[in-house]
C-alpha cells in the first residue's frame, strides 16, 4: 500500500495583506526572509525580486521535496505565492538563474488551533491525485514505444512516438517537478544544464534524444541507452507520484505553473526547439491546469463567483485558440511550431496571458 504525504487537513488562514505575510526579498546572491517561524497552515510569501537575473522561489521540506515554488520572478517583478503547511522544519529557497541549490533560509512552522478544511477540498485533492497517477501510469508503455523505436534504430517510428510520449508528464508537471531530482534527469534542455555539466556526458532525457531525431538525425550506442535510462527515470516517478505532498493551494499554483510553462517554453518555440512539437506539450499543460481548476472551481466558485466566471471564459477561449493548431482532431497532432507565424504566436501568448493572471488567484479563492 501506498504511503501518502499529505500537508494538512485543515488551515489556519494569514492575510496576504497583513504583516502576517512572508516577505521574501531575492537577489542575485540573497534570500531575505522576513520572518523565520509562522504557524501551520495557510501560509503567504510575498516576494521581490532585486536581482537581476529571474529567479525561482520555493518552499522545501528538509529531502528537497517541494512544498510548493514559482519560477520565473523576473528583476524587478514581484509575486505572492499562497501555499499550506503543517507543522515541522523547512526551508525557503531563492534560485538565481533557476540553476542550482540556491540561498536558503530555514522557515520553522509552528502547531496550532485551526480551523477544519472544506471536505470538498479533501475530495479535489484525493481526485488529482488519482489522475496524477493515472497520468503517469499511462506514460510507460508510450515511452516504451519511444525508447524501442530508437533501440530499433527506426528515426521516423521514434519521431512519431515522441511527443505522445511526453503527454503524461506535461499534464503534470509540478507534480513531477516537486520530487526535485527527477525532472533534470528526463525534461532538461541543454541550455538548462548546471554549470559545470557536460552536455556529451551529462545530458539526459527527452530533450536529448530529440536532437540526436531531429538534429543529428542519427541515434547510437549512447542514444540507446539514453532511451532506456529514460524508461527507467519514468517508472522512477511513476511509483513516486503516490508520496507527492498534494494540497488545494498546490493544486492552484501548480495550474498556475502550468501556464508559466506555455509562456516561458511552448509559446517561444524554446521547449522542442528540433521537433518543433510544442503544441503538444502546449495542450498537455493546458490540460493539465484545467483538470486542477475543474476539481477546485465548486469552492472557489463559493468564495470568488467573478474569478470562475473570468476563468471559465479564458479557459474555453485558449483551448479554442490551440485546437484551429490541431490537424487531427482525434488525436493530439498539431501543426509544426516553425509553421506558426510570429503574428500567431503573439495571439497565443496573449491568450495565455489573459488565462494565467486570473488563474494566479485561484489558490487564495480556494482558501478564502
Amino acid at each position: 500500500m501506498t504511503t501518502v504525504v499529505s500537508l494538512t487537513g485543515c488551515t489556519q488562514k494569514m492575510d496576504a495583506g497583513s504583516g502576517d505575510a512572508i516577505q521574501v526579498t531575492a537577489g542575485d546572491a540573497k534570500c531575505d526572509t522576513s520572518v523565520k517561524s509562522v504557524p501551520a497552515g495557510q501560509v503567504t510569501l510575498k516576494i521581490e525580486n532585486k536581482g537581476s537575473k529571474a529567479t525561482e522561489v520555493e518552499i522545501l521540506f528538509p529531502d528537497d521535496r517541494i512544498v510548493s515554488e514559482k519560477e520565473n520572478i523576473g528583476p524587478g517583478t514581484k509575486y505572492t505565492l499562497t501555499a499550506e503547511v503543517k507543522a515541522g522544519s523547512y526551508e525557503i529557497a531563492c534560485r538565481p538563474g533557476m540553476k542550482g541549490l540556491g540561498v536558503r533560509q530555514k522557515l520553522t512552522v509552528t502547531g496550532g488551533k485551526v480551523a477544519r478544511r472544506d471536505p470538498r477540498l479533501d475530495k479535489a485533492v484525493a481526485a488529482y491525485r488519482e489522475y496524477a497517477q493515472e497520468q503517469a501510469d499511462a506514460t510507460i508503455p508510450k515511452v516504451q514505444t519511444f525508447a524501442d523505436a530508437i533501440k530499433a534504430g527506426d528515426l521516423e517510428a521514434a519521431k512519431k512516438a515522441f511527443s505522445d510520449s511526453r503527454l503524461g508528464w506535461e499534464r503534470t508537471e509540478p507534480v513531477a517537478e516537486s520530487f526535485g531530482d527527477i525532472d533534470p534527469k528526463v525534461d532538461v534542455r541543454e541550455d538548462g544544464l548546471e554549470e559545470g555539466q557536460d552536455p556529451v556526458t551529462d545530458w539526459t532525457g527527452w530533450h536529448r534524444l530529440e536532437k540526436a531525431l531531429w538534429k543529428d538525425k542519427k541515434v547510437g550506442d549512447r542514444e540507446k541507452q539514453l532511451a532506456d535510462q529514460l524508461v527507467t527515470d519514468l517508472k522512477d516517478w511513476q511509483k513516486r507520484v503516490g508520496k507527492a505532498v498534494i494540497s488545494p493551494t498546490s493544486m492552484a499554483n501548480g495550474a498556475k505553473e502550468l501556464l508559466d510553462e506555455v509562456a516561458t517554453g511552448k509559446v517561444t518555440g524554446e521547449e522542442d526547439r528540433y521537433s518543433h512539437t510544442d503544441l503538444s506539450d502546449f495542450k498537455g499543460n493546458f490540460e493539465g491546469a484545467q483538470k486542477a481548476y475543474e476539481l477546485l472551481k465548486p469552492v472557489a466558485e463559493q468564495s470568488d463567483k467573478a474569478l470562475t466566471t473570468e476563468l471559465d471564459k479564458q479557459f474555453a477561449a485558449l483551448n479554442s485558440l490551440l485546437d484551429k493548431y490541431r490537424t487531427d482532431k482525434t488525436s493530439y497532432e498539431f501543426t509544426s511550431y516553425d509553421k506558426v507565424t510570429k503574428a500567431q504566436q503573439h495571439d497565443l501568448s496573449d491568450a495565455v496571458n489573459a488565462l494565467a493572471e486570473p488563474l494566479s488567484k485561484l489558490a487564495a479563492a480556494v482558501v478564502k
